[in-house]
């Protein structure tokens, strides 16, 4: 099964770590990690893989280490099953 990427707009700091949903085929999301050291970037590779069912290796970062929009990489779930949980994202 081949990758499928999507992108995401991070909010670290936030109260919980939770999905907000689909903005402009962009996922939101947030988390209560700090944009120190990689920590909030690993604390939404968590939510994400957690909220899909995978492992935490089959989520990775592909893009935007740095900035609030991300480019995440999923493997082991097809494209239309990560669709039908967030309608309207852009894969």
């Amino acid at each position: 099964m081949d990758e499928v990427r999507f992108g995401v707009r991070l909010t670290p700091r936030a109260g919980r770590d939770d999905v907000d949903g689909v903005v402009d085929g962009v996922l939101r999301a947030r988390v209560t990690a700090p944009p120190v050291d990689g920590a909030a970037n690993e604390a939404l590779l968590r939510l994400l893989a957690g909220r899909l069912g995978v492992a935490r290796r089959d989520v990775r970062l592909v893009g935007g280490e740095s900035a609030r929009q991300k480019a995440v990489a999923v493997d082991g779930v097809p494209a239309d099953a990560i669709v039908a949980r967030w309608p309207g994202l852009r894969v």
